[in-house]
């Protein structure tokens, strides 16, 4: 019985069909795509050398000269989105306030809604509520043991009250300190008619205050308001002043209707 050859590798026998031929059909399909000045200043000979060039540099490579790379099975990450997927928090109004809550004021001062959407893209300063509901519901859910509470017309980060224990071991315990009956008035004339001046609120109690104004400035429930043109200076309540007291604003204060009628 005759042995019957095995065909060479590369090379499709039963359709008869060579790599000269093949070469040769490329070699016309290039010259049919190529631009009519570019045809007609390169001779025949000349485009099977540059195109049979071309089929032998594009032939592939062996697998063991290709480079390997690993992909996802989507395709290769675009460039600069390699950090994204691994990023744990990513940029968006609430991360953006909850890092002002948490950096807070230079001053100590509460961060009010309108700063607030200053400082953020596309959110307006009625939105910024929403925004603090929305960390507190979170923080909850985690057990976090600080939230977002509301002082005087903005929001401060601060502990639960469950942990003030822990704050008071760490900072010591918060002295408390009682306001005279003297304090006491000079902060209702003030809260009462502010912006006053020191003269003023001598004259409305009957005897000299500015040590009393002093006093309640370093504790910080008055400041003090200069006006560079006349260097006058007048005295306003603080944000703690409203916080101490128990007042949303200032229209939270006891008027003399409320008074006549208890």
């Amino acid at each position: 019985m005759g042995s019957v050859p095995e065909p060479e590798s590369g090379v499709d026998h039963e359709e008869g069909v060579s790599l000269r031929e093949l070469s040769d059909a490329f070699a016309r399909a290039l010259a049919d795509r190529l631009a009519p000045e570019t045809v007609a200043t390169t001779s025949p000979s000349e485009q099977h050398e540059a195109q049979q060039a071309t089929v032998q540099a594009s032939s592939p490579a062996p697998p063991s000269a290709r480079p390997t790379a690993t992909w996802p099975a989507d395709g290769p990450p675009e460039p600069g989105n390699e950090a994204i997927d691994d990023d744990p928090c990513q940029i968006s109004p609430t991360s953006i306030l909850e890092a002002l809550l948490f950096v807070g004021h230079p001053s100590n001062e509460p961060l009010t809604a309108q700063r607030a959407a200053e400082l953020m893209r596309g959110v307006a300063a009625e939105e910024v509520a929403g925004l603090v509901e929305t960390l507190n519901r979170r923080y909850q859910e985690r057990g976090c043991p600080y939230h977002i509470i509301s002082e005087g017309p903005g929001y401060r980060m601060a502990l639960r009250a469950e942990w003030a224990a822990v704050r008071n071991r760490f900072q010591g315990r918060v002295r408390e300190a009682r306001l005279s009956q003297a304090a006491i008035d000079v902060l209702a004339i003030v809260a009462y008619r502010q912006p006053i001046t020191a003269e003023e609120v001598n004259q409305l109690r009957g005897r000299p205050c500015n040590h009393v104004l002093a006093q309640l400035v370093h504790r910080r429930l008055l400041r003090v308001e200069r006006e560079s043109s006349t260097r006058l200076v007048r005295y306003r309540t603080t944000d703690r002043f409203l916080n101490v007291f128990g007042l949303e604003s200032l229209n939270d204060l006891p008027r003399s209707d409320d008074v006549d009628t208890q």
